[in-house]
């Protein structure tokens, strides 16, 4: 049997796909297997991967009814058989020694459930992706955590490991489950969490795998709208992996922060998640899976009077809570309307201002055009003045009138 067993996952990227089979086929690391599972593509996909002719590869398809997640499940469950499993993608590429320097880590470091590496974002041309206020460029440059904080980084910032590095022991599935299916944004990030919660995990410092940021965010989890709803929904409930946290000791590990509710009388996991889950500057959907963990602990006698003896929360103290986050945006969205109903307001009473002015200007045109007509027909009667007989003749009259004016002037200046 094969010391490893590669999983790639497949959808619709005929246009790279040639290049990440080949990205395994070529690892200087040469015991392993390939598992290629196509999720239903309806381009050249499944053609090309059916072109290659190595006996290390086993090829299957989804079919529309049984798509996701199904694919990964079964290939861990039912057609793997090494030791160790790494995650591929199909629009991702591996450097040739990823295989060989993670497989010699794991080797000697048997504490350690999984090993990642460090990632480079490349673009759809295959080149290194130029743009570094991409949310790719960055993420996945990881200083090295104990399990721990990691846990603590998770809760607070979200995902910053990329799945296509990941080399891990297949013992791990077995440990901390498979994929959950729902799960179609974070449905790796929610394994890591788990991961995290049994084994110690390592990164190493060397840009190993390529991963493809498409263009116009066509990533799974690009930056799209139903993307974002999808993710805060789905972030929302893996943070239920947390309640596995039992012991006080374990907690403090994990968020420091826990400290100020140590009680030498007891210790409530729930309660202290939760308080840490509505802290202030916490997103919504954190805030919200604190108060479920509130409402449940309230409803149940016993837990309730636990957490008044410790503690001294109790129902008016939730009651008070709830009114202190707007968890659903209501009241922001009521007054974002509000102000928005303003603004609105205020641009039509100045589009109506705008529109008494056009009209002044307008009225104004028109006097000027009258004064215009006005001064035209001055200048039709002057002209006609100009050339008529009668002023011609009585030209030298008004030459003599000018002269007798002049001396006049003149004299009245002397005297």
């Amino acid at each position: 049997m094969p010391k490893v067993s590669v999983i790639l996952t497949s959808f619709n990227h005929e246009k790279y796909i040639r290049e990440a089979i080949e990205s395994v086929l070529y690892q200087t690391y040469t015991d392993f297997e390939l598992i290629i599972w196509d999720d239903a593509s309806s381009d050249s996909s499944w053609d090309i991967i059916n072109s290659y002719s190595d006996l290390r590869i086993k090829t299957f398809r989804n079919d529309e009814a049984r798509r996701g997640i199904y694919g990964i499940n079964k290939a861990i469950t039912e057609i793997a058989s090494g030791e160790y499993i790494a995650i591929h993608h199909s629009d991702d590429v591996w450097e040739v020694t990823k295989l060989e320097k993670q497989v010699e880590f794991l080797n000697s470091h048997p504490e350690f459930g999984a090993v990642f590496t460090n990632v480079l974002a490349i673009g759809e041309d295959g080149l290194q992706h130029q743009d570094k206020s991409n949310y790719y460029a960055n993420i996945f440059e990881q200083p090295n955590r104990t399990r721990h904080e990691w846990l603590n980084y998770f809760f607070y910032y979200g995902n910053a490991l990329c799945h296509p590095s990941v080399l891990i022991r297949k013992q791990c599935y077995i440990d901390c489950g498979l994929y959950r299916y729902g799960m179609a944004q974070v449905g790796d990030f929610d394994m890591w969490i788990r991961l995290c919660l049994k084994y110690e995990i390592y990164v190493l410092p060397e840009k190993l795998v390529y991963f493809r940021a498409r263009n116009n965010e066509a990533n799974t989890s690009g930056n799209r709208p139903e993307v974002g709803i999808r993710v805060s929904i789905e972030y929302h409930n893996i943070l239920k992996s947390y309640l596995l946290i039992d012991s006080f000791e374990e907690m403090l590990a994990i968020f420091p922060e826990a400290k100020e509710y140590y009680r030498k009388d007891g210790f409530e996991p729930k309660f202290v998640l939760a308080m840490i889950a509505t802290e202030k500057n916490m997103p919504n959907w954190i805030k919200l899976f604190g108060m479920e963990l509130l409402f449940d602990l309230i409803d149940d006698s016993t837990k309730a009077k636990k957490i008044k003896s410790l503690y001294g929360f109790d129902y008016l103290a939730l009651v008070a809570l709830t009114a202190k986050y707007d968890v659903f945006s209501i009241y922001t969205l009521s007054e974002c309307n509000r102000q928005l109903a303003e603004r609105n307001l205020q641009l039509a009473e100045r589009d109506i201002q705008l529109a008494e002015r056009d009209i002044q200007l307008a009225e104004r045109d028109i006097q000027l055009a009258e004064c215009d007509i006005q001064l035209a027909e001055c200048d039709k009667k002057l002209i006609s003045i100009y050339e008529s007989s009668t002023w011609y003749i009585t030209r030298p009259f008004r030459y003599v009138k000018s002269l007798i004016n002049a001396m006049c002037k003149a004299r009245k200046d002397v005297v």
